[in-house]
């Protein structure tokens, strides 16, 4: 349940931008910052739907959303001060920054002894798997082609949210 909340709310976190009118404030660099934490996020999901979770993809999860915090924080930073952040957008933040948190701790959960071997516990860390392999149980066909079609969606959501920044960035201003 948490990946199509996550993007629902990627998808209202688009619609609020595009209601500030972010071409006309913070512009591309927030726009490119977006895209930067989509992609950062989409790596970790392509690989749980892909692969089977190991030692490796939890690493990948972990390690993605670490990058996609400091990405936020590099986001609030140039964005805070050039334009409003509404409190509506602000909860829609906390929502697409604790669902990966959640989705990751389900998955550690889930695969328990790859979680403590990648910390050194458990079996140890010579049972830990970090080998790309592909998913014996792939996932129902459904989810997945859903999973990808709604970041699809999304994706072209935030290219033309970079599109109109580039615009608006490109045309004369006014003395």
């Amino acid at each position: 349940m948490a990946m199509p909340l996550w993007l629902a709310a990627g998808a209202a976190d688009w619609a609020l931008h595009r209601r500030a009118r972010i071409e006309a404030t913070a512009g591309v660099r927030e726009s490119v910052l977006h895209v930067l934490m989509f992609a950062e996020m989409g790596v970790a999901v392509l690989a749980v739907l892909l692969l089977e979770v190991n030692a490796g993809v939890l690493a990948l999860c972990m390690a993605a959303f670490v990058a996609h915090e400091l990405t936020v924080y590099v986001d609030l930073r140039w964005a805070a001060p050039r334009r409003s952040i509404s409190p509506l957008e602000q909860m829609v933040h906390s929502v697409q920054e604790i669902l990966p948190l959640a989705a990751i701790a389900l998955l550690a959960s889930l695969h328990w002894d790859q979680a403590l071997s990648l910390v050194g516990l458990g079996r140890g860390w010579d049972a830990a798997s970090f080998a790309p392999v592909p998913r014996r149980d792939m996932l129902p066909a459904a989810y997945v082609g859903t999973v990808i079609a709604g970041g699809l969606l999304l994706a072209g959501c935030y290219a033309e949210e970079l599109w109109r920044c580039k615009r608006a960035a490109a045309e004369p201003k006014d003395r």
